[in-house]
């Protein structure tokens, strides 16, 4: 049962700390998403999300059922215990404010209201600076619900068509978490027309994981990191 749920839609920006034992499920609602994430430790905001770590220890290019989102320190933010889609991006970034300008046109506040034309970028820098954080702190992010293919030349290809109405993936935070998001466009995205598609967000008490878990046995990789989450809790008295 969902404790708490809410809609965040098109282009917009917003952040939250969660505790560890959460659960929280993304939901494509209408189908065509990019939501980005920025992760960080809310106890030492200089650990945050590495994307080449999360990539390469699980040697993949996508994130899906199974993998873990790793820090910096080699610790597991979250791990995907359920997926719908398949394939969400962690390689294609952010668009930034010249990137749309030239794609989709500026549009401010003070002229569209919710209709401005907001970019990732700027989108995680409002939420950063809530904390104490800024441009250097920025990182690598996830994007879930697009699809980033690589082509033998090194050339990056985006599907507009990958996620479908009603695409959900769902996380299992294994420490605390600061959470940045943003529902602005994929670098990528080749739409005429600036994206506007909500995603809604549960929060909930996830089960326990077992011996069993999927995650925790995808790779030798994930137990190691699963074990510096308990060395962490156990010497920090950090949940």
């Amino acid at each position: 049962m969902n404790n708490y749920e809410t809609l965040l839609e098109g282009g917009k920006h917003w952040s939250l700390a969660i505790n560890r034992g959460v659960g929280l499920t993304l939901e494509d609602v209408e189908g065509g998403a990019n939501l980005g994430m920025l992760l960080y430790n809310p106890s030492n905001l200089l650990e945050r999300y590495n994307a080449p770590d999360t990539l390469k220890c699980q040697h993949t290019l996508r994130l899906t059922r199974g993998h873990c989102l790793y820090s910096d320190m080699g610790r597991i933010f979250c791990s995907i215990i359920e997926d719908t889609l398949g394939w969400h991006d962690s390689i294609g970034g952010t668009a930034d404010r010249e990137l749309v300008r030239r794609r989709w046109g500026i549009l401010s506040y003070q002229q569209a209201r919710n209709g401005w034309t907001q970019n990732g970028h700027d989108a995680f820098l409002i939420e950063a600076a809530k904390y104490g954080l800024g441009k250097r702190d920025l990182a690598a992010n996830v994007n879930w619900f697009s699809k980033v293919g690589v082509a033998e030349d090194g050339a990056l290809s985006f599907d507009p068509a990958h996620s479908r109405p009603g695409s959900a993936v769902t996380l299992r935070f294994e420490m605390e978490t600061l959470l940045l998001l943003h529902t602005c466009p994929h670098p990528l995205n080749p739409a005429p027309l600036y994206p506007r598609h909500p995603v809604r967000l549960s929060l909930f008490e996830a089960p326990p994981m077992t011996d069993t878990d999927v995650c925790l046995n995808a790779c030798a990789e994930n137990r190691r990191g699963f074990a510096n989450n308990r060395l962490y809790q156990l010497c920090s008295g950090v949940q």
